[in-house]
């Protein structure tokens, strides 16, 4: 922490202390009594304002801030920031708190105050929602301080240019980690979904104990040992499962001030993690015109780490997005059967169109899953009562927009291909949700 030079800031209360010490000298001219008490009370004002000072300013190291972070915010997040204030004056002070926040918020009139007693420790806490990626840089921590006076105030100023990095959500990345780690994903809104079929595969052979499935008991065991012996399986493993997140410009469109391709991004994430934990193979393909980054699925430790770096760093002009590109990395790169969670965005039946030829020819080969996004303001027009004729034409213009959705969906099941439509809000609990679902179907 790096001290500037200490400065005055007169007060409210100093300012109109000197207005009404005018008032009085004003008065001067009609009475000479008047100018006499102005002359008296301007001494009293000159040596209450030393001792302001003195008090304020015998104390070199006064008071003392820090601000309390983690190393980076998570997007889309409220992000707890603290700022830790010591106040090592000998008497109680009257602290006002500004702390410059990084342009991205526009928020221009932060202010704390509160009272701290001597030798105190106090903590300023507040949030902050980043709404996109990036570099966040903070400024100063402003601390003006004043006694019981309270004629001046006198600056410190701390921490100059702190520069926090916004990188995708891992606090819900985290959140459901933690449920997943648990098995309480039903908590946090992932379905219970019964397991369909026999989707696993063989581990081991081992002696019946109570509870074992009938079904499993192998024979020829059985009458080698002499004693009732059982197969043992365990969930299939290690399975390909990438997030193809399409960066184009159907993906630039807003929601709660963040845009639909930081949702797919904070996804992607979530899942990619589940899908780690459950020892499937997390991988990544980021595309628009062109193919922005590949990370093969893999199940090595550093994977989520790979991941998470990349998605940080990932930047579009939200161009057109190249289908017939995606297709063909996909086809020379991806050599595995593999769970391929594409993020994108169709808005009409006719922008699928142009499209389903390459999602049908990644379908033969991959489980394909396309996940686009509900406009939540048609919904709120859908559900609102018409009054007049602009709300009849608002609400047919609605109609007709929910109806192209309800035909992506019928049209890509149509083709064979899985899809999930749904509020960005809720983007990654379906998302989840559809991968147990597959995995529990054994069609990955």
């Amino acid at each position: 922490m790096k001290l500037k030079l200490p400065e005055i800031y007169f007060t409210t209360r100093s300012y109109a202390v000197t207005a009404a010490l005018v008032l009085v000298y004003l008065l001067g001219f009609l009475n000479i009594f008047f100018y006499h008490l102005a002359n008296i009370l301007l001494l009293l004002f000159l040596l209450v304002f030393a001792l302001d000072i003195f008090i304020l300013f015998r104390n070199k190291n006064g008071i003392k801030a820090k601000r309390i972070t983690g190393a980076k915010l998570s997007n889309g997040d409220e992000n707890i920031i603290s700022i830790q204030i010591e106040n090592y004056f000998a008497f109680k002070t009257h602290i006002t708190l500004i702390d410059e926040l990084p342009i991205q918020f526009q928020i221009r009139n932060f202010e704390r105050k509160i009272i701290s007693e001597s030798g105190k420790e106090n903590f300023i806490r507040y949030s902050l929602r980043p709404v996109q990626r990036g570099e966040y840089h903070f400024g100063a921590i402003r601390v003006f301080v004043a006694s019981a006076i309270k004629l001046i105030e006198r600056r410190f100023s701390f921490e100059q240019g702190t520069m926090l990095p916004v990188y995708p959500s891992f606090i819900q990345m985290r959140k459901y980690e933690l449920l997943a780690i648990h098995n309480r994903l039903t908590s946090g809104g992932i379905k219970k979904i019964r397991r369909i079929g026999q989707t696993a595969e063989f581990d081991q052979i081992k002696e019946y104990v109570a509870g074992d499935d009938i079904r499993s008991v192998n024979w020829k065991a059985t009458a080698r040992r002499d004693r009732l012996m059982v197969n043992k399986y365990q969930d299939e493993k290690s399975q390909p499962v990438y997030c193809l997140v399409d960066m184009g410009r159907n993906m630039k469109m807003p929601f709660e001030q963040m845009a639909l391709l930081d949702y797919a991004i904070n996804a992607s994430l979530v899942i990619s993690n589940i899908a780690h934990i459950k020892n499937d193979k997390p991988g990544l393909i980021t595309f628009t015109h062109q193919i922005h980054s590949h990370i093969a699925a893999e199940r090595r430790n550093s994977q989520m780490k790979r991941i998470i770096e990349t998605l940080y760093n990932q930047q579009t002009n939200y161009t057109e997005s190249d289908f017939e590109r995606l297709y063909t990395h996909v086809k020379r790169a991806v050599n595995q059967r593999s769970l391929l969670l594409l993020f994108t965005n169709f808005e009409s039946l006719s922008s699928l169109k142009r499209q389903l030829k390459y999602l049908k020819q990644i379908a033969k080969q991959h489980l394909l899953v396309v996940i686009f996004f509900e406009n939540t303001e048609l919904k709120t027009v859908l559900t609102k009562n018409a009054e007049n004729t602009f709300d009849i034409y608002y609400k047919t213009i609605a109609e007709k927009f929910e109806l192209e959705k309800r035909l992506i969906i019928k049209e890509l099941t149509a083709c064979g291909i899985q899809s999930i439509y749904t509020s960005p809000q809720n983007l990654s609990i379906n998302t989840i949700n559809k991968y147990l679902e597959l995995k529990a179907r054994g069609l990955v």
